[in-house]
């Protein structure tokens, strides 16, 4: 084991940060090409979209992202017995890449191909790379909620400037330089971690057919240590131990239901119902936010990116090389994107300008969490589920109230991007409350030898939720000519908060199938 190996990051193993960057260009692909996608299918001939209605489009949305989030048990079960978490990751980033890069050409064939090809390398990717990073830790460490926050942030960061820059770009300037943007990250981000794999020691190799214990039990760096074999644990235990996993799983799929609405009902919101043209003082004052908006993120990311140079340069060169380069490239980009709006008279803000919102809000509140989980304040995994399903019932609520001026069937609308916005903020709130510490708390409930596997479940359940979001999207021109815009947002109103209800009558039973597990 190295000396790089040992050192500490932020009060983390550097290791935690490879992963952190790793993934941040995975999401800037992923989200990248998902704000673009239904505007791209829904914009007219004369914008160079493909005039889809809006049914049909978030009807592929659903398709689309529940089988993102199904393909991930294949993942983990493919890890588990026959890959090893590593070559898993690398094999899912190569397939991404060359899904963005097919989607580039913008024809009917290599659109589908694309997606299927993002569709597969996501299984391959996404379980396994949360898997190392809870490998990292032992598996009882206070530090793990913490740990998977901070991943979170990498995951927003990417996110943030995948859905800023591939946005922008694929709405002003052409789909295809969006869409191909997406892909090149992806390319880099599979770089660095290939160069950089060798400071995870021996976690993530193929595994061995005789090997049932789980390399998460290390002492506070990356080395496995024999005596940290995983205790024997009564079947009882581990059956209720699995059924709590069931239970928080069957729980997020209302919470992401109504949060994915983000992609597709929100973003036909924010595009034919949200007043986005700005002149005069408006322009200028957005375009100075969006330049904090840009600028602050990308230099916190960009500290550390430094600050990890300074730890594992001299070990992993190449891959701080090919990081760095990345980094070169996006600060090229923004500032090119700041210069051109300056250069305008007036502004209308993007459509998928909105999702950065969710990423930003991310990013700027993230430590602070990460911070109370870690801390005597720090509730159990059903409060804080509980707590994220009734801020986002809260968000959508905001958005009834916001949207009910407008009439009965109308297709289009001016509502102040207030309503958004706020709604974004309660969204994210919500989403940092339960996303990152159900990851967590699946690697602390799971046995060594399902682990990968019931991460594979938690994304089907995400898959579920995906496709429902999907579907019951596509119904927003049906009900809103029923009923109303208000009436349509209601209903993602009453849904998580009724949940969130449940949830908490719930928690003394679950606190006890947990036994002893925090």
């Amino acid at each position: 084991m190295t000396s790089t190996q040992q050192q500490q990051l932020f009060g983390h193993p550097a290791g935690l940060f490879i992963l952190f960057f790793t993934e941040m260009w995975e999401r800037f692909s992923y989200y990248g090409m998902r704000a673009l996608l239904v505007l791209f299918l829904v914009s007219g001939l004369d914008e160079g979209g493909w005039a889809w209605e809006r049914e049909d489009a978030l009807e592929l949305y659903a398709m689309y992202t529940g089988l993102v989030y199904l393909t991930p048990i294949f993942g983990g079960l493919l890890a588990d017995k026959v890959l090893g978490f590593r070559k898993a990751v690398l094999l899912g980033a190569f397939l991404m890449t060359c899904g963005h890069a097919s989607m580039a050409f913008e024809t009917e064939f290599t659109f589908y191909l694309g997606l299927i090809l993002l569709i597969v390398g996501n299984g391959a990717f996404k379980p396994n790379i949360s898997s190392i990073v809870g490998n990292l830790y032992p598996r009882n460490s206070e530090k793990k909620d913490g740990a998977y926050t901070i991943f979170y942030m990498g995951i927003n960061a990417g996110a943030f400037l995948g859905i800023l820059l591939c946005g922008y770009i694929g709405e002003k300037v052409g789909w295809s330089f969006g869409f191909g943007l997406a892909g090149i990250f992806m390319f880099l981000g599979m770089l660095q971690f290939y160069f950089a794999q060798g400071i995870f020691g021996n976690i993530g190799l193929k595994p061995k057919k005789d090997e049932n214990l789980e390399v998460s039990h290390m002492q506070g760096h990356l080395e496995i240590d024999e005596e940290d074999e995983e205790e024997a644990v009564p079947a009882n235990v581990e059956r209720d131990r699995l059924t709590v996993i069931g239970i928080l799983a069957f729980f997020t799929i209302f919470f992401w239901m109504a949060f994915e609405q983000a992609g597709g009902s929100m973003t036909i919101f924010a595009k034919d119902y949200t007043d986005r043209v700005l002149t005069g003082g408006a322009a200028d004052t957005f375009r100075w936010f969006n330049t904090i908006l840009t600028v602050a993120p990308l230099a916190i990311v960009t500290y550390v990116l430094i600050s990890l140079f300074r730890s594992t340069f001299k070990s992993y060169a190449l891959s701080n090389i090919l990081l760095g380069s990345s980094f070169v490239i996006i600060w090229g980009v923004a500032l090119w994107m700041i210069k051109n709006e300056f250069a305008q008279d007036a502004s209308e803000v993007p459509a998928s300008w909105f999702g950065i919102l969710n990423s930003f809000f991310i990013i700027a509140c993230a430590p602070i969490f990460s911070k109370i989980w870690e801390s005597k304040l720090n509730p159990s995994a059903t409060v804080k589920f509980a707590m994220g399903l009734i801020l986002l019932g809260l968000g959508f609520g905001v958005l009834a109230f916001g949207s009910a001026s407008i009439p009965s069937g109308a297709a289009t609308a001016s509502v102040s991007m207030v309503w958004l916005i706020l709604a974004y903020f309660l969204h994210t709130m919500g989403e940092l409350t339960l996303s990152p510490v159900g990851l967590s708390y699946v690697s602390k409930l799971a046995p060594a030898r399902l682990v990968g596997l019931m991460f594979g479940v938690w994304f089907l359940a995400s898959a579920i939720a995906n496709y429902l979001a999907g579907w019951t999207g596509s119904l927003i021109d049906k009900i809103t000519e029923m009923y109303s815009m208000s009436t349509f947002f209601l209903i993602y109103t009453g849904l998580p908060i009724g949940a969130g209800l449940i949830l908490i009558l719930l928690t003394p039973m679950i606190k006890k199938k947990m036994h002893g597990i925090h």
